[in-house]
């Protein structure tokens, strides 16, 4: 294969698992960095931080690999999906697997240099990554599945530096829960016609749309209410609490562009607001800390 189609393909395999969304996640995962710094009262090493994010791109990659592999047959039958990568025969199957197993074994590499808890806890993670590929054919669960997958990000970085856990990253993760279940819940609401044709499963197949929004609301309400309760047993003071109410007003925004009646504006509620909303509270958090 010339060096352009090894480029080109490389280019194809990264626009599959949408690498740029990377952006969603990584800023929980530093932000647990933040938090173990703090517990340890000592700033990590460079090596630690670049094995973090090594394993963070690696178990990420892995994961939307295996989603897009896994449904490809799904989205082959849905007129918004059927021009993904594999479906569309931009990369082949065993493309697809050579990457998915190159990126598990950069994020389990990772951990094994991070510590033994972070590998001794590394398969589990891949196992969420594999049921919420299959979720949506057994569950309606499948966006709380999700959120689990992505609370892993904090929950790991702060182990990775500090060997166990504490209340301000365990209410971390279940922001970060809140958080995606619930975007992802808007997300879904683009295929809920395909869905109920198909019996497939979903909180907006089950609940339908109105409901869903309401639930949505419900599950963004607690993310900042668990963004708050990051602050007992932290050193995180006012300048983190502005960076929630920052996000708080994002939020409130991203809500507003939409509405059961119209999903026009989907894509800049989900891919814009959701990048912005992450930035913003390490940033924060961030600056919180160096003062």
């Amino acid at each position: 294969m010339k060096r352009e189609q090894v480029f080109h393909k490389i280019s194809d395999l990264l626009e599959m698992i949408k690498f740029s969304h990377t952006i969603f996640a990584f800023p929980f995962a530093l932000l647990g960095v933040v938090l173990a710094s703090q517990a340890n009262q000592t700033l990590p090493g460079f090596g630690q931080i670049f094995w973090i994010c090594l394993a963070m791109v690696g178990a990420r990659s892995g994961a939307m690999g295996l989603n897009r592999l896994i449904d490809a047959g799904i989205d082959a039958d849905n007129p918004r999906t059927a021009e993904r990568h594999i479906p569309a025969g931009k990369v082949t199957r065993s493309e697809a697997w050579l990457f998915i197993l190159a990126a598990l074994a950069i994020f389990l590499f990772s951990a094994w240099m991070l510590n033994p808890l972070c590998l001794m806890l590394a398969p589990l993670a891949i196992g969420l990554f594999v049921l919420y590929a299959y979720c949506k054919r057994f569950t309606h669960f499948a966006h709380i599945v999700l959120g689990l997958c992505l609370a892993a990000a904090p929950i790991g970085a702060y182990i990775a530096l500090r060997g166990e856990l504490s209340w301000p990253v365990m209410s971390l993760a279940l922001a970060v829960l809140f958080w995606v279940a619930g975007f992802d819940i808007f997300y879904a609401l683009q295929d809920y016609e395909f869905d109920v044709e198909r019996g497939l499963h979903s909180i907006p197949s089950r609940l339908g749309v109105a409901k869903s929004f309401v639930l949505v609301r419900i599950f963004h309400a607690l993310m900042l209410l668990f963004l708050f309760l990051v602050l007992p047993g932290s050193s995180l003071g006012w300048i983190y609490v502005a960076g929630v109410l920052v996000v708080s007003g994002l939020l409130l925004y991203e809500h507003s562009l939409v509405k059961p009646e119209d999903l026009s504006k989907l894509d800049a509620a989900f891919f814009n607001m959701n990048g912005y909303i992450s930035v913003t509270i390490f940033v924060f958090a961030l600056v919180d800390a160096v003062l």
